[in-house]
């Protein structure tokens, strides 16, 4: 059975970082991609980034500049670093584990980010 874990949320004040993780264990198998969505309340949910099991890496508009995902294969861990923290990037961020194989997508259970201002 996989698992998909996030941690590393939490409360910061505008301007400020946080740094996410999204760690995967279990039976992992063969990965397309990796990305990091956010929902904040009252809205849909909406991708964040990306990073295929090349290493290619996208971004949503209002994050580029700020935010970087990456990758520690070793750890089987997926990190989003957060810079410039801004109010509107308040959100319950979740991680998700898309496989080439059934079950193709696996979502971790979230963890909350409150920015300040």
């Amino acid at each position: 059975q996989v698992q998909v874990v996030e941690s590393g949320g939490g409360l910061v004040q505008a301007g400020g970082s946080l740094r996410l993780s999204c760690a995967a264990s279990g039976s992992i198998g063969s990965i397309a991609y990796v990305g990091w969505y956010r929902q904040a309340p009252g809205k849909q949910r909406e991708l964040v980034a990306t990073i295929t099991i090349a290493g290619s890496t996208n971004y949503v508009d209002s994050v580029k500049g700020r935010f970087t995902i990456s990758r520690d294969s070793a750890k089987n861990t997926v990190y989003l670093q957060m810079n410039s923290l801004k109010p509107e990037d308040t959100a319950v961020y979740y991680c998700l584990l898309r496989r080439l194989s059934s079950p193709y997508e696996l979502w971790g259970q979230g963890t909350q980010v409150t920015v300040s201002s």
